[in-house]
Parts: structure tokens; C-alpha cells; sequence
């Protein structure tokens, strides 16, 4: 395909020498297939089918991108040897700099540097002449690169703008005039999904998914189209095209140019001194005017009612796309039944960056075990997998759903991702499988950054664990435990992310990775002991590692009322690998703990900083030895005190002087075994209880050796949790016992009975409660819940949960409720108001959950507050 250019060539921008009045072949590029050129000042870039770089022209600022060329070279197109292992989709050039696109979403820029818009940082050089990495970039999935004379833009997959360089006008929509030499978001267009960006010199137009068009920066020759010459340093809608759908914008120098496909109207504004507005005029526009010209409107014939001047001869044009020069426009049109015009909102597949998709599994399914696949396909798999912006980029919402991405909304769609990565771990070839793991394993996580551009760049985060890879704990070294700490290390603000992104999900997901990292603690308990001691470092980074993320975890499980049950994360096995008790007591003296596990010995470490980890059996050893060391601690005391007073002058005076007896002694008669255990607990401290209990049947010659204990307890439950006592009541459907609010007892009367529950626990001693698990949550200071209510009084629960499913506007007269609670006591009925005055306020639509949630407040907080405090 031959390359023709005109016009200056002072430095050999045209690939010839001197003023060219003529089109001229740029012979250099006779053997190439180009797809796309790009001019800046004085220098010109090509880009080839073969996604190569060429470029030509002056170089004193680096512009051609090929280090120090000698000048008889630079006029001849040459490759952009740096790049000859990338494959470029897009590039744009500002005035004397140059960005570009490849496949795998990196941002690499050159050129000149004195405003920054290379994005390098604030200390890089005022001009680089070889393409250099936008690293700070790396992780957001791009759309579209766009450079202005001396500042570049790029869009997200997504929707988020960034820019970065000269900004003394306001063009990098920052609400600022300060350059800046790092990538900016302009979080103002955050929301209004942006679909394509376009730079002039110093101003800058986004146009949205809708169709309409923001501008920003200068605006002194009215290039905004805001009806005014300000320059604005936000971005603002240009009002005047509010009405109509805008499929293309583009800018030039000065001015901008807007095409409305429906009407066929070509819209322009701004810098008209040579006729670059296209409207027999050379003066200055600052709000969009109608280019007279009979273009046909997009889909059919130029509407009658057109204001724009039609010229009946010839055939119908229709707008195939236009373009922005410097001081020119173009308009490339053909006539209306040959050609549809171009909607810049839609991208052209082959210029965007690799992704994964259904496709690929496609293409992988025929391959054999031994196969070889294709260059191509292994070498787009090894992109994908080797860069955060290719994973991050896949699997996106339908329909556009992902624009606004934010930490409330990660934008992907889950349910694809696991049936991608269901399907590819179906594929039986060998090279495939291990190009996949050595890519995520050696380029992909390595590579992750601590602090993240954008949440755009932590999607992977939740796809990756659905790969197939994680499911094999034997890799937890090399892919499993890294991504973990990789995780786990990210900054205060992207970790935050995860606490809205995971809950948002179906608990199928979260509960994945409670499972992928409880099956790496359950592999490396199970390995057999090792003194290698680089084994022993893996191991115990595995071990480490897996705790923290299952805490991680846990934590955000805790905070959002269980999105999975809390028993998900019970390892059993740790109480057959580990010395609990003793992890335990070191736990306790903040020792130099050492505790043997999985074949190593890890310092430092205690498992009881993990005690979400225990089940029942594991925690049933911890409660006793907690009980033995304060039962030995009260027993040493004892024996201490005992010992002085024995060696006091008390002792060789021949005063008086009371032993303490080592056991907490209760002596109590089978007849009035609850008013003599009640009246012995009376007045005694904390330092009684924590003594080792003796039970004592008065009259009777039992010693206690545990069976007279458990007798005792077992009698104390089943006489005070009787309702005929009237300290607790029965729930006769749910058979679940609840404190009786109309009860005559003292609320001393309650602390007396969980003191003696207590002591039974302490005193490892299986007592029967029936009580509800909201109990248990009050005990933890955790919320209870409607959940909670259902269990305790089911048809209650039931009733309100119709109450709050009901979508009805006719709540008032089908229920019939007001704020009140009525309970029937002693043949009694009494109401109570859940609020002020609420035996006159109705449920109704608005208020039923208030309601809901003050009903159950009451049964369970408010009604019992001082038989719970004093329990």
C-alpha cells in the first residue's frame, strides 16, 4: 500500500526534502502494509498491519523513538527496533512527543519531556529518545491513547480518563493549571462513560456512550463550543449538541468538529482564521455551528427540514468519518448507498488490547495431550497470562455495565470467569497448561504493584483464584501463596477495595478461597518432617502466608454477618499436628514461641492468633487449659498464702490465723439445692470461682471426684431452667429457652445462674442448655438479627419476614400492625410501644423494616437488658 504526504519538509517529515506543493510517494514505505499515520510537528509515525512502528523527521527531542540517528537518516522511514517485540495497536503524536498501544496494554512514550507529557515522573529527562515504559500505568486495561501537542490522554476499558503533561489551560480536566508528570485521573468523567477522547492542541473533548461531548482547556478561540472564550479547566458539556446524538468529534489546532449521524450534520467550533470551519467564513465560533454541506443523514436520505445549504448535483454523500488538521478539517464522505458512517464510540477488535474469552477455549479444545499449538495462539495465551491489563480487561460486564467501575463495583462478570476457567482446566494439552502456570507464576505475579493506578487494575484479584491452578495445593510456592502475599501487601486504600468487592459476590466465590488456602495448611500439615532448610522456609512462609489470608478473610466474613457460615474455616487437623495446650500457654507469656508444624518448626508464631481457625474439639482444649492454669494459678496462691501465714508472726505469736483452702468448696443440701448454692455464691470475688469446685452433699459421704460435681449440675440446670421457676421460659415450637422478662426475680438472681453456668464450663462439666444462638451472639457483642428471632420463635420470624417480602402498597389494611409488641403473661395481655406513640403509628410500606428491626430488638436486647447484663 503506497504512503503519499505533502506539504513542509524542512526536516524531512515527509520523507523527502524541501517544500512539497505535490503528493509525493514516501518511498520507504513501499513494502509496507500501512494502517495508520500519525504527524506531529515536524516529525511523521507510521503504524503497519504488522502492529511494526516506523518513523521519520526531525529527531533533536528524541521524536523518532530510535536513540541518535545521524540527520542523512532521518528522513528515511525506519523501524522502531525497540518495539520490534511488542505488537503496537495504536500510537498518536503530539507536537514533538509520541505514545503508543501494544497488545498486552502497556504504555510506552518518547519524545520530548518538557512538560511532563510522557509520564515518567517529575525527575525523568526533558526528552527521551527511546520508547520508555509508562509503569505506573501498568494493570489498567486501555482503550484508546491520545496525545495533544504537549499532553496525552488514555481511556480505560472502563471509562476512566487519565492525563498527564501540559496543563497551563486546564486540558488535563484536573481542575487545576499545574502540569502534571504522572497519569492523572480525571474523576469527574468517572460516571459518564466515556467512549472516546480526542486532543487539540491545548484543549481536550471526550465524547460518551450517549452521544454527548465534554470539552476542557483552552477556549480563547471558543473551541469548547460553551458559547463563551473562557478556558475551563473541567470538563463541561457542550449544551448546544445536547439534543442530538454525537457519533464522532475531533480536534484540530484550535477548533473541534462534532458529526450527528441521524440528521447527517456536521457540527464545528471554534479557531475559523483559515477556514478550517468549513462555513465560508474566517471568523471565530464558541458554540457548534452547521458545516453547509449536503451530507445524508446516517441511517437513510437527508431529512427536508435541514438547515444546512444542499447541493442537488451529484450524487448523495454520506459522512464516512472525519478528521482534524492543524488549521484544516477533513471529511472523508462517499455516496449514501455505498457507505455507513464510522461511530467512534465502537472499536475496531483488531486494535484493542488481548483478552481472555470463550474463543480461546475454542481454539484449545482440538489440541492433543502432546500437540504443538500455533505460534500465534501460544504466543497471545503467554500475553494475556504474563500481564495484569490483559486479565483485567476480560471478562467484563455486558452492555456497558462496567463503566463507573468503583470500589462499591468491580465491573466483572463472575460467572463467566469460572465457567473460563472451568473450561480450561478440560484442556488436555500438556504445553498449554505449563506455558499458562509458568506465565502467572514467573511474569504475572511478580510483576503486581503494591499500590494500584486505579480499582480497574485489581480485578484479577478476583478472578484469578478461579483458575484451576489454585486448586492444586502442591503449587502453593510458586502461585498460590505469592498471590496471597501480593494481596495482603497491597496499600491501606486498594485493600479497603475488597472489603465491598467480595461480599458483592455470590458466597461461591468467597467461599473458594476460605477453601484453596485451608487446603494449602491441610498439604503442608500432612508432608513429612524435613531439615532441608530451604524446604523449611517454603513451608513456613506456606503456613504463614495461608493464615493471614484465612484471617483477611475471616475479618471481612465477621463484618458482614457471615457470608459463609463461621465452621467454613475450621481446620480439624491442627489439634493432631500442634501442641495446643502449649501454643497456647506460650500464647499467654508473649514468649519466643517455637511450635512444630507440617514437618518444620516455625519461631515466632502463635496459632492462637488465628483461634478462627479451631473447631468445636480444638476449642474444647483450649477452655481446659485455660481452666488448669488459672485453677493452678488460685491453687498456688493458696498454698503461698498459707505458707507466709504459717511463717508470720501471726504463727509465732500463737494468734489466730485462717487457712485458705486451695478448692472452692459448695456444701449443699439435695432439698434446697438452688437456695444453698444461690446463698453460698453470695458475696464471694472473682478469686473463689477460679479455684477448682468440690461439691459436698451434706449428710452424705460422697467424695467428690468429679460425679458428685456433675450430679450437682446437673440437678441446679434442671430445677432453675424449669418455667415453673419463672426465671426462663420455653418457647413451644423451637423448644428453646429465653429469659422471662415478667419474671419476680432479681436480676442478682441471673447473675447467680451464669456463674454457676460458668463454673460448670471451668470445671469441664457438659451441662444441657438450651439456649438460643442469640445468646451466644450477645455474649460476643455481635448484632442479632431477624434470623436469630426465627430460630427462637419461628412463627414469629416467619410472620415478619412475610411482613418485610410483601410489595404490596395496601400493607396498612392487609397486616393491620402498629408499632407495638403484645405478649400474654399470667393470663394477662400488656402492649408495649417498640417507639413514642407508636399505638397510633401504622406499618406501612416505607416503615416495615424500622419495624421489623425494632420488633426484634425488643425480644432480644431491650426487653432483657438487665437479666442479660446481670447473666
Amino acid at each position: 500500500m503506497a504512503q503519499f504526504e505533502a506539504g513542509s519538509s524542512d526536516y524531512q517529515q515527509c520523507g523527502r526534502g524541501g517544500v512539497l506543493t505535490k503528493m509525493g510517494r514516501v518511498e520507504g514505505l513501499d513494502a509496507q502494509h500501512v494502517i495508520q499515520v500519525t504527524v506531529g510537528s515536524t516529525h511523521s509515525i507510521a503504524l503497519t498491519q504488522a502492529h511494526e512502528v516506523l518513523t521519520w523527521g526531525r529527531n533533536d527531542k528524541g521524536q523518532l523513538g530510535r536513540g541518535d540517528v545521524p540527520p542523512e537518516n532521518q528522513g528515511t522511514p525506519k523501524l522502531v527496533k525497540s518495539l520490534a517485540v511488542r505488537s503496537v495497536l495504536q500510537v498518536s503524536c503530539g507536537s514533538d512527543h509520541t505514545v503508543v498501544l501494544t497488545s498486552e496494554g502497556m504504555i510506552f512514550t518518547w519524545g520530548s519531556n518538557a512538560y511532563g507529557q510522557l509520564g515518567l515522573g517529575k525527575g525523568a529527562p526533558p526528552y527521551q529518545n527511546l520508547p520508555e515504559l509508562v509503569s505506573c500505568l501498568k494493570g489498567i486495561p486501555v482503550l484508546q491513547v491520545a496525545a495533544g501537542a504537549n499532553h496525552t490522554f488514555i481511556l480505560s476499558r472502563s471509562g476512566a480518563v487519565y492525563g498527564w503533561g501540559r496543563n497551563s489551560f486546564g486540558q488535563l480536566g484536573l481542575n487545576t493549571t499545574e502540569d502534571c508528570y504522572q497519569p492523572q485521573q480525571c474523576r469527574s468523567l468517572r460516571n459518564q462513560r466515556i467512549k472516546y477522547v480526542c486532543c487539540g492542541e491545548n484543549h481536550t473533548a471526550c465524547l460518551t456512550k450517549d452521544g454527548r461531548v465534554f470539552t476542557f482547556g483552552a477556549g480563547s478561540y471558543g473551541q469548547l463550543g460553551h458559547s463563551s472564550n473562557n478556558n475551563e479547566t473541567l470538563p463541561k458539556q457542550v449544551i448546544e449538541l445536547s439534543g442530538s446524538e454525537v457519533s464522532q468529534i475531533t480536534c484540530g489546532r484550535g477548533h473541534t468538529l462534532a458529526y450527528v449521524p441521524k440528521s447527517g450534520r456536521l457540527y464545528a467550533f471554534g479557531l475559523g482564521g483559515s477556514g478550517q470551519l468549513g462555513i465560508s467564513s474566517t471568523e471565530n465560533k464558541n458554540s457548534p455551528v452547521c458545516v453547509p454541506r449536503p451530507f445524508a443523514a446516517g441511517t437513510g436520505p437527508l431529512s427536508s427540514h435541514s438547515s444546512m445549504q444542499v447541493d442537488n448535483q451529484g450524487p448523495e454523500l454520506r459522512v464516512r468519518c472525519i478528521h482534524g488538521g492543524g488549521d484544516q478539517s477533513f471529511v472523508i464522505a462517499d455516496d449514501a448507498d455505498k457507505c455507513a458512517s464510522d461511530d467512534f464510540r465502537l472499536k475496531d477488535p483488531t486494535r484493542q488490547i488481548l483478552t481472555l474469552s470463550k474463543g480461546r477455549i475454542e481454539m484449545l479444545r482440538p489440541l492433543g495431550a502432546l500437540d504443538t499449538p500455533s505460534h500465534e495462539l501460544t504466543d497471545e495465551l503467554d500475553k494475556i497470562f504474563s500481564n495484569a491489563s490483559c486479565l483485567n480487561g476480560s471478562f467484563l460486564l455486558p452492555n456497558d455495565e462496567h463503566y463507573g467501575s468503583s470500589s462499591k463495583k468491580h465491573g466483572v462478570d463472575m460467572n463467566a470467569v469460572r465457567t473460563f476457567f472451568q473450561d480450561l482446566s478440560t484442556i488436555s494439552n500438556i504445553i498449554t497448561m505449563q506455558h499458562i502456570s509458568t506465565d502467572i507464576e514467573q511474569h504475572l505475579i511478580p510483576m503486581l504493584p503494591v499500590s494500584p493506578p486505579d480499582v480497574e487494575a485489581l480485578r484479577l484479584y478476583l478472578m484469578l483464584p478461579e483458575c484451576h491452578l489454585f486448586d492444586q495445593p502442591k503449587l502453593y510456592n510458586s502461585i498460590i501463596c505469592p498471590f496471597a502475599k501480593n494481596l495482603l501487601s497491597l496499600d491501606k486504600v486498594a485493600l479497603k477495595v475488597f472489603d465491598c468487592w467480595w461480599p458483592s459476590n455470590q458466597p461461591s466465590f468467597f467461599n473458594r478461597l476460605v477453601v484453596i488456602y485451608k487446603q494449602c495448611i491441610q498439604y503442608l500439615l500432612q508432608l513429612p518432617d524435613t531439615v532441608n532448610p530451604l524446604e523449611v522456609t517454603k513451608r513456613e512462609t506456606g503456613l504463614l502466608t495461608s493464615f493471614e489470608m484465612l484471617q483477611k478473610l475471616n475479618q471481612m466474613n465477621e463484618a458482614n454477618n457471615q457470608i459463609i457460615p463461621y465452621h467454613t474455616f475450621y481446620v480439624p487437623e491442627l489439634k493432631d499436628k500442634v501442641n495446643i495446650s502449649l501454643d497456647y500457654i506460650n500464647w499467654l507469656q508473649q514468649s519466643t514461641n517455637r511450635i512444630k508444624m507440617g514437618g518444620v518448626t516455625i519461631q515466632g508464631t502463635y496459632l492462637c492468633n488465628y483461634p478462627f481457625l479451631f473447631d468445636g474439639p480444638t476449642k474444647s482444649v483450649l477452655l481446659q487449659t485455660d481452666a488448669q492454669i488459672q485453677m493452678q494459678r488460685a491453687g498456688d496462691d493458696a498454698t503461698r498464702h498459707n505458707l507466709m501465714g504459717l511463717f508470720s508472726g501471726f504463727a509465732m505469736s500463737g494468734q489466730h490465723f485462717d487457712l485458705v483452702n486451695p478448692y472452692f468448696i459448695l456444701s449443699v443440701t439435695r432439698q434446697n439445692l438452688l437456695q444453698d448454692t444461690l446463698r453460698q455464691l453470695q458475696g464471694k470475688r472473682s478469686e473463689h470461682f477460679k479455684k477448682p469446685l468440690k461439691v459436698i452433699f451434706e449428710n452424705e459421704e460422697a467424695v467428690d471426684q468429679g460425679g458428685v460435681r456433675k450430679e450437682f449440675f446437673m440437678f441446679f440446670i434442671r430445677d432453675v431452667m424449669d418455667p415453673k421457676y419463672g426465671v426462663f421460659k420455653i418457647n413451644d415450637e423451637s423448644n428453646l429457652q429465653w429469659f422471662n422478662y415478667w419474671t419476680f426475680e432479681e436480676p442478682c438472681m441471673f447473675g447467680m445462674i451464669g456463674i454457676v453456668c460458668g463454673l460448670a464450663i471451668y470445671n469441664y462439666t457438659i451441662i444441657d442448655l438450651h439456649f438460643p444462638l442469640a445468646l451466644y451472639k450477645k455474649l460476643l457483642k455481635k448484632p442479632v438479627t431477624l434470623d436469630d428471632l426465627k430460630e427462637l420463635m419461628p412463627t414469629v420470624g416467619r410472620s415478619l419476614q412475610t411482613l418485610l417480602d410483601y410489595d404490596g402498597d395496601d400493607i396498612e389494611e392487609v397486616f393491620h400492625l402498629t408499632f407495638e409488641y403484645f405478649e400474654e403473661q399470667y393470663g394477662e395481655t400488656r402492649s408495649v410501644e417498640l417507639v413514642s406513640g407508636g399505638a397510633n403509628q401504622l406499618v406501612n410500606k416505607s416503615n416495615k423494616q424500622d419495624y421489623v428491626h425494632l420488633y426484634v430488638d425488643y425480644v432480644l436486647n431491650k426487653s432483657v437488658i438487665a437479666q442479660f447484663n446481670a447473666f
